[in-house]
């Protein structure tokens, strides 16, 4: 489990460079590899606390935090490695005077039921999201935006699929010219497969769909192996790359089918003591608006020209969403 602070205004190389055009695909992941470890090696902290109803309050001294100004978000690792997080938070930062402490790991819920986080973010589907609700550690999850499933393919892509925005189409194109398609059986991910295979009206499997039990780098190096395909996140797949890169690339992202919700959920007060409930009500009403939806969709990766984040604040109920 990682922890970084975020300074204010501060973004990585990563975050200045996604607006400064295309560049390499092998320069790209060093960037993404340079901005990880400029975060993870953050100790710089510049706080300010932001004051209410027209009265001035006194900032805490650089290098100090107050549990007032700060807000501790626990996290999966997808908005971090997909470069997110180094745009969104310092802004967050800048604008309210808050600061974030971020912790990613894979128990995101873990912390919030032991009383280390005030707002946890998640996938929807987070296989500990339900019991953490239910069992009245966390409040209602609000959808904040989507990440990216990718579909993988070699470069010189066989069944001519790269840059489609219909994900069913580009599985025909794979089944019809009986180009290998590995199945990443990574829970969700097989499931999307399933339905595509269903979608493409059952085609014979024999001959180019290939079951095999492999999951996440496994299956990928399977699929490079055979200049096949498959799907997998395009974040976990970018970060694989930097340890063992394969022949293969990103080559669809745009259909709906392979976006998948994330959501914040706020750890109740009435259940866990020392929640900052002002500082993870700001953090969610930031997350919700507008400004910051559309800084979402126009957000890019070096190297990625396809929007890979999906603004979805308007998933939320009326009452949720920021007042005009």
């Amino acid at each position: 489990m990682m922890t970084d602070l975020y300074p204010p205004g501060k973004a990585t190389d990563l975050a200045a460079t996604s607006t400064a055009g295309s560049v390499s695909r092998r320069r790209f992941l060093q960037l993404l590899g340079g901005a990880a470890g400029t975060a993870a090696g953050s100790a710089a902290l510049v706080a300010c606390s932001q004051g209410t109803g027209g009265e001035t309050e006194t900032s805490p001294a650089v290098g100090t935090t107050t549990s007032t100004s700060l807000v501790r978000l626990s996290s999966v690792v997808t908005p971090q490695d997909g470069g997110l997080y180094d745009d969104l938070l310092p802004d967050f930062e800048q604008q309210t005077g808050y600061q974030v402490e971020l912790t990613t790991g894979q128990d995101v819920y873990g912390p919030g039921r032991d009383g280390q986080a005030d707002v946890v973010l998640s996938h929807y589907g987070h296989r500990d999201a339900q019991a953490f609700v239910q069992d009245g550690f966390g409040q209602w999850p609000q959808p904040v935006f989507s990440n990216q499933i990718a579909l993988l393919g070699p470069p010189s892509d066989p069944a001519q699929v790269q840059d489609l925005t219909d994900l069913v189409e580009a599985f025909r194109r794979i089944a019809n010219t009986q180009s290998p398609l590995i199945v990443n059986d990574i829970e969700g991910v097989k499931y999307l497969t399933e339905i595509l295979w269903n979608a493409a009206e059952s085609p014979e499997k024999e001959g180019w769909y290939s079951d095999q039990g492999l999951q996440g780098q496994d299956a990928i190096a399977e699929a490079a192996q055979q200049s096949g395909y498959v799907f997998w996140g395009l974040t976990p797949f970018l970060r694989t790359q930097q340890q063992d890169e394969v022949e293969l690339q990103p080559l669809v992202l745009s259909d709906p089918l392979l976006q998948r919700i994330m959501v914040t959920v706020a750890v109740n007060p009435d259940k866990v003591a020392g929640v900052n409930v002002e500082g993870v009500t700001a953090f969610q009403q930031y997350l919700l608006a507008p400004t910051t939806q559309a800084r979402i969709r126009a957000f890019r990766l070096p190297g990625i020209d396809q929007q890979i984040w999906w603004p979805a604040g308007r998933n939320n109920a009326s009452y949720a969403l920021p007042k005009p």
